[in-house]
């Protein structure tokens, strides 16, 4: 991960000259000391744009996921984050090989540890018990969860304390609830505060259903979170997926009801890291405080994600490529804020469809407080302040609607603006970050 960080940075600092002599397809980029700025459509950019916009694909790894063995090949080559090796055919896999398979049976008030590599098939209904992976560093195990119920007062239900990676895998048809309905307890200085709780990797996969429900966090890794299948529902006082390094998506389908953020990627500890990627499936998020929110990079290049929240998106860089986004919100629809060091603050629009219902009062539809692209996607905006940038804008693609209305003008809200101009580029760039991939 710090080779990639380190290589976007290179990456970005080469980017950063060449780009700033390249943004002259915007018509006017100073913003005003006291009116609002107007960007209209460059034609000839838009040209290039709309072809651009034709390259963009559903990121599915195959039409039907359920049975594709084959790594992830979706993505989009100028994204900000490098998907070739972001998820191996292991994870992309539906159903476990379970040939060799150990099986396990819940029983109540008995936590069952999983210590060595393998596939371990689970059943049972329990209360106040807990399923542990405690094994080697370099042990990959997977849970295969076909009708597993779990109770507990005060502990995770899944409580990964160490392996290589674990795979959460929801057997065909079966229906696994989880569900946490106190206070979280702490294991010794590790303050488990979620349903799933992982210390490393997991991947969240399969043909079945996943429901939790909790207190607190729904599930909460430490490291890198993928989902590529599977249906799972969560309800919780907290965020519902967090994740300190990345949470990348492929596919399946998660609903969320949750008291504060939906998909939250953020490592208190370094804001270099703390991305998120959401190339297919569908999401669908009802929040009190954001439907999805990064510390570096928000990226989506197909599937469909569905907001209801304070702000839809946020992050310091986000990247819209593919698929559909719809977004209600009380604040801001697409928020870019500085929330990295590591990354100028952008909004950049390639293409998809983005749906914007805003709210009464001093809310944006689009608001960066850096830079804005929009190069390609069609745009449905309902709001009383559809755009507002601090920085530059370049607008040479796409086609926008605003109050129902077409435009071919983005007219900056801000009055006087908040700061000075800035120019694109910056740390960050083309294919700077990427995953962990492997099996």
């Amino acid at each position: 991960m710090k080779k990639r960080i380190i290589a976007a940075v290179l990456t970005a600092l080469m980017l950063s000259a060449s780009l700033a002599a390249c943004s002259g397809s915007k018509t006017d980029n100073a913003k005003g000391a006291d009116k609002a700025q107007t960007v209209t459509l460059n034609q000839n950019a838009a040209n290039t744009a709309a072809a651009t916009d034709n390259q963009t694909t559903q990121t599915k790894a195959d039409s039907d996921s359920k049975q594709s063995d084959a790594a992830y090949t979706g993505g989009y080559s100028g994204g900000m984050i490098d998907t070739t090796d972001l998820f191996s055919s292991r994870d992309m896999k539906q159903e476990a090989d379970t040939s060799d398979a150990k099986s396990l049976t819940l029983s109540d008030g008995k936590d069952v540890t999983v210590t060595e590599e393998g596939v371990y098939i689970i059943t049972g209904s329990a209360s106040n018990a807990s399923i542990i992976v405690d094994a080697a560093d370099d042990a990959k195990v997977q849970l295969v969860l076909s009708g597993v119920s779990i109770t507990n007062d005060a502990a995770p239900a899944i409580y990964v304390k160490n392996a290589d990676k674990v795979f959460i895998t929801t057997a065909d048809g079966s229906d696994n609830k989880l569900t946490v309905s106190g206070s979280f307890t702490a294991d010794g200085d590790t303050n488990t505060d979620a349903v799933i709780f992982a210390k490393d990797d997991i991947v969240l996969n399969g043909m079945g259903t996943l429901t939790i429900s909790s207190t607190d966090n729904g599930i909460s890794g430490k490291d890198d979170i993928k989902i590529t299948g599977g249906t799972i529902n969560i309800t919780c006082a907290s965020d519902a997926i967090e994740a300190n390094n990345s949470i990348v998506m492929a596919d399946g389908n998660i609903t969320i009801d949750t008291g504060k953020d939906g998909f939250h990627a953020e490592n208190d500890d370094d804001n270099s890291t703390g991305y998120i990627y959401i190339g297919g499936g569908i999401v669908t998020v009802n929040a009190s405080g954001d439907g999805i929110q990064a510390t570096t990079v928000l990226q989506i290049d197909g599937g469909t994600v569905t907001t209801n929240s304070s702000e839809g998106l946020e992050a310091t860089y986000i990247q819209i490529h593919g698929g559909t986004v719809h977004i209600t919100a009380s604040d801001d629809g697409i928020n870019a804020s500085s929330k990295s060091s590591a990354y100028n603050v952008t909004a950049e629009f390639n293409g998809g469809e983005i749906n914007i219902d805003m709210g009464q009062g001093d809310t944006d539809a689009i608001d960066s407080n850096g830079d804005l692209y929009i190069r390609g996607g069609t745009f449905n905006i309902n709001a009383q302040s559809p755009f507002d940038y601090d920085g530059q804008c370049e607008y040479t693609g796409g086609t926008i609607y605003v109050n129902g209305e077409l435009t071919n003008e983005i007219t900056n809200q801000m009055m006087g603006g908040h700061g000075g101009m800035g120019g694109p580029g910056g740390n960050g760039g083309p294919n700077g970050m990427g995953g962990p991939g492997g099996m």
